[in-house]
């Protein structure tokens, strides 16, 4: 078990970014892009999910509301990129299987779990509902006949219709370019997860907004010396092929500091590889980088 916990870290990196290096590793997809049941669905033990095709581990556990390191440690996994189409994975604790378990609400665009009762369970009983008019009885009017009239219901003002989301407007303050170098390659969604940026050994890598190092090191194979900065619940950032690391993980960083220094690490000539990710899946950089 100290193990398992031991791996964690580099686990939870290897999910973010599985798939989404310059070499053409398989691509992290998003649990919520997974497509639409349709049909019956085969009734499932309560505190479990049966794998669909095109899910991942963390797409579930976004679904259910747990964390991946709670379903690596309940289902025993070694491998989070490795669950198999039909296998039964458990996603709630031993205490909220003995509840009941726990159902995925559909809120939106995502999915929120909360407890539920089920047949058998022992959930607590909802309160009875509240018999008769509010405010006690209303005396007879010959004017108004047994009770006084309603009032007419008063329309609810409109609410402005919410503005379109502005790329990179979740993130406080704005993009700006890691390196200072010409782009190379640019993203290519089948190939290229991100842009990689010429440049000299030892040029500076800056942070592309503020945010947190989530991990800084050379332990992912394809992305040499790596870090990893989480800006909000929906962004992260990847730097990649550096030649020395500035930072640590845990590092609250200022947009505009300067995190690494440019190298060939992992890869045939200097230069950067950035990502911008959101929700765990790769999006193209230069729609939320200020052009050049």
């Amino acid at each position: 078990m100290q193990t398992r916990f031991g791996l964690m870290p580099a686990l939870l990196v290897s999910v973010v970014l599985a798939g989404c290096a310059s070499s053409g590793e398989a691509p992290v997809r998003d649990g919520n892009g997974a497509p639409p049941v349709t049909g019956s669905v085969p009734a499932v033990p309560a505190g479990t999910h049966v794998v669909r095709q095109g899910e991942t581990l963390l797409g579930i556990a976004r679904q259910y509301g747990v964390t991946l390191p709670d379903l690596v440690r309940w289902n025993g996994l070694t491998d989070p990129n490795q669950i198999q189409v039909g296998q039964t994975l458990r996603v709630g604790s031993p205490d909220m299987a003995q509840d009941g378990g726990a159902t995925a609400i559909p809120i939106g665009d995502g999915a929120v779990a909360m407890p539920v009762p089920m047949p058998g369970g022992t959930g607590p009983a909802a309160p009875p509902l509240k018999q008769g008019p509010l405010g006690g009885p209303v005396p007879y009017s010959q004017d108004h006949g047994a009770g006084a009239a309603t009032p007419p219901a008063v329309p609810a003002p409109e609410q402005p219709a919410p503005a379109p989301e502005t790329p990179g407007a979740a993130v406080a303050g704005d993009w700006q370019w890691p390196a200072a170098g010409r782009v190379i390659a640019a993203y290519n969604e089948a190939s290229n997860k991100g842009v990689d940026i010429g440049g000299n050994v030892g040029d500076p890598v800056y942070a592309a907004a503020a945010g947190k190092v989530v991990y800084a090191g050379s332990g992912l194979r394809g992305y040499g010396k790596l870090v990893v900065i989480k800006h909000n619940q929906e962004y992260n950032s990847v730097y990649a092929h550096n030649d020395k690391l500035l930072v640590k993980e845990d590092d609250q960083v200022a947009r505009g500091q300067k995190i690494a220094e440019l190298g060939s690490s992992e890869t045939d000539r200097p230069k950067l590889h950035f990502e911008i990710r959101k929700q765990g899946k790769a999006i193209d950089p230069t729609k939320y980088l200020p052009a050049r």
